[in-house]
């Protein structure tokens, strides 16, 4: 890999991490369009690491008054205070797709991983675009991100475990769920954010422990540091845009890219064209 890929890939990364299009996917198409080959789930569970410094950076009030309200109702003994409930959401939301990950760590992280087929990708897209589009025509935008509990992050968490099949996007099946629960697109979308941090730095360390296990040249640890700095300087960005086009508008602009994607890339995948 060199820097111009890097950087490329970073910014694929941090412009798809936070927005409902699947990071993984275009991790996955863009290469192969560009000649390049496949990154491998190693090197894109890293650079999202630079999505989660800047998803920490962006949300670091929410963050420390969330953890602060949550340590000063448990001294209090004050057990359902809406920082504990929101506290208690994201914990439990992160369970199912560590318990799952590890189960499947063994096929994700394969030559051969069935998931990163770009035939599995292209209906993952167009799939969860429609079930997108189906949440947001149902959503009746009644709760703010206060209310949030136990219950919507463990059914939120187990959206979240579809972002395993790139092309799915975690953003995006996050956000479905969030807008099946009836929560407002833009405290959806950060409730989305909060919940992805646990679980997106997990994978990321893991992923960077059994890289430097492995061994990495300096070459190879600066294209990482590359693409990791560059992530989180497009991640922020996306970031603070996508919450204010929330505010005006609904998720079709993005449906309508999932499904020109998706085909896009079967076509091209049954012509050869991709590999």
């Amino acid at each position: 890999m060199t820097i111009i890929e890097a950087i490329t890939l970073g910014i694929v990364q941090g412009l798809t991490e936070f927005l409902p299009i699947s990071s993984t996917a275009h991790l996955r198409v863009i290469p192969a369009l560009l000649g390049w080959g496949d990154p491998g789930t190693a090197y894109s569970a890293v650079i999202q690491l630079g999505s989660v410094l800047a998803v920490i950076t962006y949300f670091w009030k929410d963050i420390t008054s969330i953890i602060g309200g949550a340590i000063s109702s448990l001294i209090k003994k004050n057990w359902n205070s809406e920082s504990i409930r929101l506290l208690l959401g994201i914990i439990i939301g992160t369970i199912p797709i560590c318990i799952i990950g590890l189960l499947l760590k063994h096929i994700l992280e394969a030559n051969n991983n069935p998931f990163r087929s770009l035939t599995v990708i292209a209906w993952a897209a167009i799939i969860m675009g429609l079930l997108l589009l189906f949440a947001d025509g149902r959503n009746r935008q009644t709760r703010d991100l206060h209310v949030v509990g136990v219950r919507d992050g463990f059914l939120v968490g187990l959206g979240q475990c579809l972002a395993l099949i790139p092309g799915c996007s975690r953003s995006g099946s996050t956000l479905t769920v969030a807008l099946l629960l009836n929560l407002k697109r833009e405290e959806a979308a950060r409730f989305s954010f909060l919940l992805g941090v646990p679980a997106i730095t997990l994978s990321g360390l893991l992923e960077l422990k059994e890289l430097l296990n492995h061994g990495l040249s300096q070459s190879s640890s600066m294209e990482l540091l590359v693409g990791f700095l560059v992530s989180t300087v497009v991640s922020y960005a996306a970031i603070a845009w996508f919450l204010r086009y929330l505010k005006m508008h609904s998720v079709r602009a993005f449906v309508h890219y999932r499904l020109v994607f998706g085909i896009i890339v079967l076509f091209l995948a049954s012509r050869s064209t991709i590999h």
